[in-house]
């Protein structure tokens, strides 16, 4: 069955008084980023700041941005997309949705890694383990998933593939003999769950991947 994706735009006039308060707080070069619903204000908000902008794209859970920026400015309003790019990138994340302006604190940051902390270590103490691979296009990582199975095997480890279009969080429930999840798909699902570890966590640890 074919999907159509459509793009729903918010039709919102830029707050140029919120504009202004957001302009007081970012440093002289930005990466801008925003949510798809709203590309609109993004390019309102390109057009009108007064900031040398270094890079402007879509962001997804997934995204990883690498930029000289000295922070990166996120139009929209899932903080989510925020806190990974605040973790991946460990550049400044401010978020402006028109109506508020907000950073990720430091606090938020450490409260993630020590999260992760406790995944790897829980990883590191598991003997069965599920990988989750996602069939949609951009996030499809069969071939690694695959190789990560065959490295735990290797390592007296019980490894098992699923793989779904969507990936329910509350279906992994059906399977308590899994004692963690490494996910191979959009690294925002690994917030949703104490036991859902990203595969970049894991990376260095699985040599020969």
């Amino acid at each position: 069955m074919k999907t159509l994706f459509i793009e729903a735009i918010k039709e919102i006039e830029l707050n140029k008084e919120k504009l202004t308060e957001l302009e007081a707080l970012l440093p002289n070069t930005i990466y801008l980023a925003y949510s798809i619903q709203h590309k609109k204000l993004a390019n309102n908000v390109k057009n009108a700041i007064k900031k040398k902008i270094l890079g402007f794209s879509q962001v997804l859970g997934c995204s990883d941005i690498k930029t000289n920026a000295k922070a990166i400015l996120l139009i929209g309003e899932a903080r989510f997309h925020a806190l990974n790019l605040a973790v991946s990138s460990t550049k400044p994340v401010f978020i402006f949705d028109n109506y508020s302006v907000s950073r990720i604190t430091e606090k938020e940051i450490e409260e993630i890694k020590k999260r992760n902390k406790g995944k790897y270590l829980k990883f590191l103490s598991s003997d069965s383990i599920g990988i989750l691979v996602s069939s949609k296009p951009g996030q499809n990582n069969m071939e690694t998933a695959e190789k990560l199975k065959k490295q735990l095997e290797l390592k007296g480890k019980k490894a098992y593939l699923f793989i779904s279009d969507n990936i329910n969080i509350s279906e992994l429930e059906n399977f308590p003999d899994i004692e963690i999840w490494i996910n191979t798909a959009c690294r925002g699902i690994s917030q949703d769950s104490a036991k859902i570890i990203d595969y970049s966590q894991i990376k260095t640890e699985m040599s020969g991947l």
